[in-house]
């Protein structure tokens, strides 16, 4: 993970980060180091997290780490990497077409459509919505298909 943006790997962590970030989007992203789609991820949040600085916090979360299990299972977290979005502790939700409307699975594929979607979180936020429309065409819109085995 990024040294130069915040790892979130307790509990305690998190919590106090989503209590205490206010009128800000907090941006936390699931993943794990050794994953390269998430290290493609942390390279976009890194060159993007000083134009949001003034309406965005960004942090990391370490799906390895034990004491953040709570939150991996509360989200479903089980496509890496997973990026959740909060506004004065409200979780955010956005619609990408898809029928999980709780977090942003997969990559950003460019920093244009991360700046994007979180201006139109913090937009959305400031009207009090509690979902907002993805900004982004379809085609930007990572898309996964889950397969199931032995159903």
């Amino acid at each position: 993970m990024n040294y130069l943006l915040t790892t979130l790997t307790k509990k305690q962590e998190v919590d106090s980060m989503i209590r205490d970030t206010i009128d800000k989007v907090l941006v936390l992203c699931f993943g794990r180091a050794s994953d390269s789609i998430f290290l493609q991820l942390d390279e976009i949040l890194y060159k993007s997290v000083r134009e949001v600085s003034k309406f965005a916090t960004v942090a990391l979360v370490d799906i390895d780490s034990d004491d953040v299990q709570v939150y991996v299972k509360y989200f479903d977290i089980t496509l890496i990497p997973s990026t959740v979005f909060f506004f004065n502790a409200h979780h955010m939700k956005m619609d990408c077409g898809s029928a999980d409307h709780t977090k942003w699975v997969g990559t950003f594929l460019r920093k244009q459509d991360f700046l994007d979607v979180v201006e139109a979180i913090y937009r959305g936020a400031m009207k009090g919505k509690l979902i907002v429309t993805c900004p982004l065409p379809p085609d930007r819109i990572p898309k996964f298909h889950l397969l199931y085995e032995d159903v």
